[in-house]
């Protein structure tokens, strides 16, 4: 018989013991991922007593999978439009905590006396706090339904997003001993390039590919066609200077913007928690317990420093935001721990070589520890904010809990109606310049060659494959230089302005000749590189074919044409929400009490309520809420009467505060059927038997006889002699003699075989 590899050993080794530690921790009601990391401790050769792992360069090439993966999947649970619709409070709130943090980690590591390069790492990975922790404790405390939970979601998903730009610019720092300011900026331009770019052509050719193709994708072909596009843009990604990390959640953002989006999150997830299982258990195997004990008064500083840094900062963070002090201080004292992307971070820091050994078992510890302490800091931050109302000047009381309401005026003032329009005309010229270069740098690396090339072939001269090059490259970039220079000349905004006041035509034409020379620029830059003549004779050259872009109405017709692709194919996933009824009503965001929301609660498969109507449950007088809405599945049900009967896996939107629906919550996951023991006894079996002349089912109908109804049993039939068994009817009298076919449960089974 044939040896088994190493790594299928390892593999079976990892999963075992993974698999019974992460039932341990399920039943203690703990994250999963410290099952993981307890898991690796236990199979690292750092523990003599049990088996370890022998292989583990092909552990960690798995973990690294693991890696790209589950920031895929975090990328397909990120959507720009949502990003964009936070305003700008979440923005705020989180680029204050994250530059806070990662300021006191470098402070900390520096008093340490570690290295530079360690005290830059253990920053950006301090400055991290848990998705799935936090949302695990918001679970297990029932508080997933107030508004405060919301608001620290959303800025847990742009810490995410900070985080892969975080870990693009610690790859930068890496890679120099002493890199500048200019070398970080670049750094910045490039990070910006190329996700505009990924992001805008991704978004016009992926929907368009799962469009052709989506009569052919089922559940597998959708699964291979999803993981391919996620490991062709991690090797894009590494291609030009960045981890294949980053790469596979620009692919999973991208990807979230289609229909299909839904349904490749469901078929991911199982890879996706079996290599970042494989990724958290290697983690684990990386703990070594000497440097625990060595370190063990950095690691105690470095959670009191995380504790106190969080509530203080994030409280900080979320005030500037606008939020009152006390759900300031509620959502920062959530985000005291540290998360799973200091293990990415850390897990960089050693593939780069720039990172000592002891500090991921130091992070992995300090991770372990505030993941621990997580719940109680979130019930301790209302006794703390209970202290300072008593102990702060009422003056600043007053101010810290004032909530500011926004106008509802609906005429916009000229100063909005200036930064609507310019705010369009920089995003336009931003987007379609970075397309124009896109092209201009692939046109010149890719086709000029070939043309110069056949160029001296047929000619002896490389100018005619210069001039054809330049031709096309122009005859591409059109569309895009006409929508720089004609895009929002046209608008409410340009119009309203334009009309209001003279002295705003004079402002109002200079963004239009600002936009000509961006758009005369790209032109000069392609004449230029191909051809010697003078700068005069470029600029006139380039003036005369921008004139000629303005005047055409093909290339005025492709640039809307493509506009409106790409407008269509980012709203295709609302367009599908809204079929079936699943995008949140748009009053949602208009409630008169800032204290009041909408909430979405699932009706469980076991619920008790599966069944009755809204009038018999009396929500509205149990808990104070109202239902507006009802999904299920494809139909939504809007202003239910209370008529209407619940059915498992229905979707309710309930509004009403964070105490109604908490409430709510808890009771619709608490009334449940009982759950069944000894499920083996319930088993169904299938017995026959004969009526005895002393039987008291003689000379009873079959309706009569309390075979069903008294003794749950069901007669499928009675044998008399044939092939087949003959139907009863339940009209039919019984007969001593008669064979009958009866199913049922084991111990009905045998009251009915007593009497027979």
């Amino acid at each position: 018989m044939s040896e088994l590899p190493e790594l299928v050993k390892d593999l079976a080794l990892i999963l075992v013991v993974a698999g019974f530690v992460t039932l341990i921790f399920k039943k203690l009601k703990q994250p999963l991922v410290l099952g993981y990391i307890v898991a690796g401790f236990l199979v690292s050769p750092h523990m003599p007593y049990v088996m370890s792992v022998v292989d583990k360069s092909d552990i960690q090439t798995w973990a690294d999978i693991g890696v790209i993966f589950l920031l895929f999947s975090l990328g397909l649970d990120f959507s720009i439009k949502k990003i964009l619709k936070m305003g700008a409070s979440p923005i705020i709130a989180a680029c204050t905590i994250i530059f806070c943090m990662m300021t006191l980690g470098v402070i900390v590591g520096h008093s340490f006396g570690w290295k530079e390069m360690d005290c830059i790492f253990l920053g950006g990975m301090v400055a991290m706090s848990s998705t799935t922790i936090i949302y695990k404790a918001f679970s297990d405390m029932g508080l997933t339904q107030q508004g405060f939970a919301s608001t620290v979601m959303s800025v847990l998903i742009l810490e995410d997003i900070l985080a892969i730009v975080m870990m693009v610019m610690l790859s930068t720092v890496a890679s120099g001993n002493s890199p500048d300011g200019v070398q970080l900026l670049g750094s910045i331009m490039k990070i910006g390039f190329f996700l505009v770019l990924w992001f805008v052509v991704g978004l016009f050719a992926i929907p368009l590919f799962l469009r052709s193709v989506r009569k052919l994708l089922n559940n597998e072909t959708l699964l291979i066609v999803a993981l391919g596009f996620c490991c062709l843009m991690a090797v894009i990604s590494t291609q030009v200077g960045f981890s294949a990390a980053f790469g596979a959640f620009v692919m999973g953002s991208i990807l979230a913007e289609t229909v299909e989006a839904d349904k490749i999150i469901r078929l991911v997830d199982p890879v996706k928690n079996l290599f970042g299982a494989i990724f958290f258990v290697s983690v684990g195997m990386l703990v070594n317990p000497n440097v625990l004990i060595n370190y063990a008064v950095p690691i105690l500083l470095l959670v009191i420093t995380i504790l106190v840094g969080q509530a203080l900062f994030g409280t900080l963070g979320y005030l500037l935001g606008g939020q009152t002090l006390k759900n300031a201080m509620r959502c920062g004292f959530s985000m005291a721990q540290v998360g799973e992307f200091a293990f990415i971070i850390a897990t960089l820091g050693r593939s780069l070589g720039v990172i000592s050994e002891f500090l991921y078992p130091v992070v992995v510890a300090v991770s372990v520890i505030t993941t621990f302490l997580t719940p109680y800091m979130i019930r301790a931050a209302e006794p703390c904010y209970n202290f300072l109302v008593k102990h702060l000047p009422k003056q600043w009381v007053r101010r810290l809990t004032h909530i500011q309401t926004n106008s509802t005026g609906e005429s916009a003032t000229e100063d909005n109606l200036w930064k609507v329009l310019m705010k369009k005309i920089i995003l336009n010229t931003l987007i379609y310049g970075i397309l124009s270069s896109a092209v201009i740098a692939i046109m010149f690396s890719a086709a000029l060659p070939i043309c110069r090339n056949l160029s001296i072939k047929w000619t002896g001269s490389h100018w005619i494959g210069n001039a054809v090059c330049g031709f096309l490259t122009i005859l591409f970039i059109a569309p895009f230089l006409r929508s720089i220079v004609m895009k929002q000349n046209h608008s409410e905004a340009f119009k309203a302005l334009w009309t209001d006041r003279r002295i705003n035509r004079l402002p109002l034409t200079a963004t239009i000749l600002a936009r000509v020379l961006i758009a005369l620029s790209f032109i000069f830059y392609v004449c230029n590189y191909l051809t010697r003549f003078k700068n005069a004779l470029m600029i006139a050259v380039a003036v005369g074919l921008l004139i000629l872009m303005l005047l055409s109405r093909w290339l005025k017709k492709r640039s809307i044409t493509l506009e409106r692709l790409f407008i269509q194919n980012l709203q295709s996933r609302d367009i599908e929400a809204q079929k079936q009824g699943k995008k949140k009503p748009l009053f949602a965001n208009h409630l008169i009490d800032r204290d009041i929301h909408i909430a979405n609660l699932e009706l469980p498969d076991d619920s008790l309520w599966a069944g009755k109507t809204l009038h018999s449950l009396k929500l509205r007088n149990r808990f104070g809420v109202h239902i507006s809405s009802i999904l299920r599945g494809s139909k939504h049900i809007n202003i239910p009467n209370g008529g209407t009967i619940l059915f498992p896996g229905d979707k309710l939107q309930a509004i009403g505060n964070d105490e109604q629906l908490t409430k709510l919550s808890k009771a619709i996951n608490a009334e449940l059927q009982p759950e069944v023991t000894n499920i083996e006894k319930h088993e169904m079996k299938l017995r026959s038997f004969t009526i005895s002349k002393t039987s008291p089912f003689i000379g009873k109908t079959l309706k009569d006889s309390g075979i069903r109804d008294e003794y749950n049993c069901m007669v499928v039939g009675v044998d008399e002699g044939q092939k087949n068994l003959t139907l009863i009817t339940p009209s039919r009298c019984l007969q001593a003699g008669d064979i009958l076919w009866v199913v049922g449960e084991e111990k009905n089974l045998e009251r009915i075989l007593a009497l027979g």
